[in-house]
């Protein structure tokens, strides 16, 4: 039964190893493991500190990676813009020189029919001047005394004409 219940010498005993055992680890280890403790405390507090620290710089990163990704479609925008304006310009220009080039050709072919008709028409006299002068001639030759015959021999000779 000395099991269950111990006695008090061995009460006394183990109190007093207790208390020298408490008094070595509080003169020798508490003071390395509340000095360790510290430690492990300050490198903690450090590195959430260096979180914090990283943290805001990811932050400010990611302001500076955004204004720069405003920044290049500000500037992908603008090259768009100017492309098309300048697209715009070249085809104003395309248009303004066929409707020029238009105008030319247009203005070359009324020159060129004028010309062909100036052409036409003093072929035409040169030749109502020859018929007139052949007609003319062929009356001379034929001497006709009576005007019947000479009106029938005109009308003739012109119907011949008009044929042609």
């Amino acid at each position: 039964m000395e099991l269950i219940t111990p006695g008090i010498g061995l009460l006394f005993w183990m109190l007093v190893t207790f208390s020298i055992l408490l008094y070595i680890l509080g003169k020798f280890a508490f003071p390395s493991i509340l000095k360790a403790l510290k430690e492990r405390e300050k490198t903690i507090e450090e590195a959430l500190k260096a979180a914090d620290k990283a943290r805001e710089q990811m932050a400010q990163m990611k302001a500076d990676n955004e204004r720069l990704m405003d920044q290049a479609r500000r500037e992908r925008e603008k090259m768009l813009n100017e492309t098309r304006e300048i697209k715009e310009r070249i085809l104003s220009e395309a248009r303004e020189q066929a409707t020029e080039e238009r105008k030319k050709i247009i203005e070359s072919a009324k020159a060129q029919i004028a010309s062909e008709k100036a052409a036409a028409i003093g072929e035409i006299r040169s030749m109502v001047a020859s018929l007139s002068v052949e007609i003319a001639e062929k009356i001379l030759r034929r001497k006709l005394e009576d005007d019947k015959e000479q009106q029938k021999l005109i009308d003739d000779y012109l119907r011949s004409v008009k044929a042609n």
